[in-house]
Formats: C-alpha cells, sequence, structure tokens
C-alpha cells in the first residue's frame, strides 16, 4: 500500500506566490526561462534554471550552475520570500483550466515504495537527464519539483478535501499568465492529516507516475546514496520521502504529444508516401487534429494526410495498440531509420498545448520536413500498463496543467 508523510514545507509568504510560481524546469528551453523570468527576480526559474542568471554560453549542467541555484534557493529563505512551516503539514493544490478542476494532495511519497514497484512507471528514464536533477538535489538538499502522481479515486479522501476546500480560505489563489487558476490550503489538523495516511496506508495498494519520471528517478538515488553514508539510518529521515502531488485519476486529462522530423532519410516525397501507403490508407485530411484512436495526421510539403493504420499492421496488446507504438513500429522505423527516439537527434517532441500550429511553424520553417499528430493516450492506457510491468514509448503523454514549481519545497 502506498506510503504518504506529511512534512515541513518551504512555500512562498503570503503575496507573493503568483510572483514566485514558475513553470517546471522541463517544460522549456534556456532561452525560454531567461525570457520568463525577465523582470521577475522571484521566479522561481532562478532556483530550477539557474544557468539564466549566467551569460549565454554557460554549461547548464556545471557545478557552478547548480551552485548558483543553491545561492538563490537559500537567499529566498533568508529574506523572506519563502517560510518553512513550522510543524509537517498536507497541502492542497487546486488547478482550473478551461473550466475543469483538479485538486490534489500535496504530501512526500516513499522512496521505498518506488523501489518496491508501489509507484508505478510508464516510461523508461536518460541517465543524463537523472543525472541533472540528482546534482541539482544533491547541491541544494531539497526538491524543489514536485513529481506528479494519480491514485484510484477513493470516496473518503475525497471526502476530507473538499471539506478543507469547501469550509477554509485558500493561502495562495492566483489565475497565472496562461490563465490556470493556482489554489493552495495548508492542513496542519493532526487528526486529518493521520486520517489521510491511514487511508492511503490501508485503501490505495499503488500510485502512478504521471509526469516527473526522471526526477523520481534522482530523488530515490540521492535518498538511498544517503542511506549508504548515514550509520544511523532509522528510515524516517526526510531524504527517505519525495515531494509529490498526488491527484485522483477521475479528474486528470491527457493531451496528445506529437512527433517533427528533421528529414525523409533520403527518400523522395513520392517514394516517402509510397512507402507509407504500404501500412497506412492515406489521404488528405478533413480535420487536421486526430477524434479517435487509430487516426492520425501527418504535415509535409504545407499540407496535412490522415493516416488510417490498416489491419493486421499492429498487435492487439496493451502496447501494441497504442498509436504512438503503431507509428514507430510501421513509419517512423522502417521508414525513417528512427531506431531509438530517446537518443535520435532527427526526431523531437512537441506537447500538444502548443496546438497543431507548433507542428505546421517546425515544418514551414524548414526545420522539420513532416510531423506527425497522434490522438492522445488514455489514464486508463496507462495505468493498465503500469500495471503489466511495460513501458510506453517515450514521450507518450502530455498532462496539462502543469504543476508549478516554487509553490512547495521539501527539505533533507
Amino acid at each position: 500500500m502506498a506510503i504518504i508523510k506529511s512534512f515541513k514545507g518551504v512555500r512562498p509568504k503570503i503575496g507573493l506566490a503568483e510572483q514566485v510560481a514558475s513553470l517546471p524546469y522541463d517544460v522549456m528551453n534556456t532561452e525560454e526561462a531567461r525570457e520568463m523570468a525577465t523582470g521577475n527576480p522571484l521566479s522561481f526559474l532562478h532556483v530550477s534554471r539557474a544557468e539564466i542568471d549566467f551569460p549565454l554560453n554557460i554549461d547548464e549542467h556545471s557545478q557552478m550552475v547548480y551552485d548558483k541555484a543553491k545561492e538563490n534557493f537559500y537567499k529566498m529563505i533568508t529574506d523572506g520570500v519563502l517560510l518553512q512551516d513550522e510543524q509537517p503539514c498536507l497541502y492542497i493544490y487546486a488547478q482550473v483550466m478551461n473550466g475543469r478542476r483538479q485538486i490534489g494532495l500535496v504530501t512526500s511519497s516513499s522512496i521505498d515504495d518506488y523501489f518496491n514497484d508501489v509507484i508505478k512507471k510508464h516510461e523508461l528514464t536518460r541517465p543524463e537527464k537523472e543525472q541533472d536533477r540528482i546534482e541539482h538535489m544533491q547541491t541544494l538538499h531539497a526538491h524543489v519539483g514536485p513529481i506528479f502522481l494519480t491514485y484510484p479515486k477513493n470516496n473518503r479522501i475525497d471526502s476530507i478535501l473538499n471539506d478543507v476546500v469547501i469550509n477554509s480560505k485558500p493561502v495562495y489563489d492566483f489565475t497565472a499568465s496562461d490563465n490556470i487558476q493556482h489554489s493552495v490550503w495548508v492542513i496542519n489538523a493532526t487528526d486529518k492529516i493521520d486520517d489521510i495516511i491511514s487511508v492511503f496506508e490501508k485503501s490505495i495498494p499503488f500510485t502512478y507516475i504521471a509526469d516527473g519520471h526522471h526526477r523520481t528517478a534522482s530523488a530515490a538515488k540521492v535518498g538511498q546514496k544517503l542511506r549508504e553514508q548515514n550509520p544511523g539510518h532509522t528510515g524516517q529521515e526526510e531524504y527517505n520521502f519525495f515531494l509529490s502531488v498526488l491527484f485522483p485519476d477521475n479528474q486528470l486529462a491527457i493531451m496528445d504529444y506529437n512527433r517533427v522530423v528533421k528529414d525523409l532519410n533520403g527518400h523522395t516525397t513520392e517514394d516517402f508516401l509510397k512507402k507509407v501507403s504500404e501500412q497506412f490508407s492515406v489521404s488528405k485530411a478533413m480535420n487536421k487534429k486526430p477524434s479517435r484512436l487509430h487516426q492520425m495526421s501527418m504535415y509535409l510539403n504545407g499540407e496535412w494526410f490522415e493516416l488510417i493504420p490498416k489491419e493486421g499492421s499492429f498487435k492487439n496488446d496493451p502496447i501494441g495498440i497504442l498509436d504512438i507504438s503503431i507509428l514507430q513500429n510501421n513509419l517512423l522505423t522502417p521508414v525513417l531509420g528512427i531506431e531509438d527516439p530517446r537518443t535520435d537527434k532527427r526526431i523531437d517532441f512537441v506537447g500538444g498545448i502548443r496546438g497543431l500550429q507548433e507542428l505546421e511553424r517546425r515544418v514551414d520553417s524548414g526545420e522539420m520536413k513532416v510531423a506527425f499528430a497522434l490522438y492522445p493516450v488514455s489514464l486508463q492506457q496507462l495505468m493498465d500498463i503500469a500495471n503489466s510491468g511495460n513501458i510506453m514509448p517515450p514521450k507518450s503523454t502530455w498532462f496539462e496543467p502543469k504543476l508549478r514549481d516554487g509553490l512547495f519545497s521539501h527539505l533533507f
């Protein structure tokens, strides 16, 4: 069963949350981070992406950058921008996007649950991305980016959280520049905290990583290393737990995660379309955006095409049935020569929040040659795959809204 723990959160002073809160470090590049933080010295990007405080040619993975992140983080604490709660708490984090609300529980989750597969994974991680967050966490002695987890809806947890939301005022309540509302409540009543923790321990067999596989793996490895270095290890030290936000599965929505490729692998346009048509029915698209499973769109030479996989072109199993798998196995690998999308530099991934116009832009600019738009994976598919112990293809899911960094940090 799932083990969670209250913690003494480090969070913004009342009135400063909107200035501090920033998008997660991994949904932007350095140039975009610099632009987002311009004119805002309190932006948490100065902690999560401290390379923005250096000249343009800085190596973002250098120790200087991690040291600067630590300096910026603890200066925010010293200056009173960030304050630490005096007693362990749980927190509620609600987001509203396009009229849809999701209410999450902010807690610390057990690294043992990660190692024991109580926390289910659905993606592989890349060693260099893990190492980046390991260095960041070890330097700061803190988790400053929450992991996005989900769990099977539970009526008791819903009741407790809704009671707090309905009957008390949030400590933070603001609408960010992207029109997403963020609200936070503090749960400091011992009986409520104990009740919530007990429900998870007795009734929630698994939680699932929705977003943050690299941060979770990094936090687990940092905690494991600190265990080995501590002869008096008890299992209750803060390094045994990592910052997380848990949302019930019935409140979440997954967006599409699309692909762009730099070239046609030496094929002419005519030859490429001919090869694609061996496994797909290809026609001019009436609508750019796929509206159902096994309907894909392709943008090439200023035109949108509809791709429908032919009968017998894919396996009817939890992985093979995914449109991402069908595209990879029948087109990206055999036609475009992309064997491993995790490492091949010819392919890039575009989250659905950026819209299909971003696919058009990148192809029309000449940066990319062809783009593919996919129908979103369902949350049930994600959980089924995670439960089976299988792994989804990379960049399969894009969750919105994104959690904000800076609203909660966990010291260890």
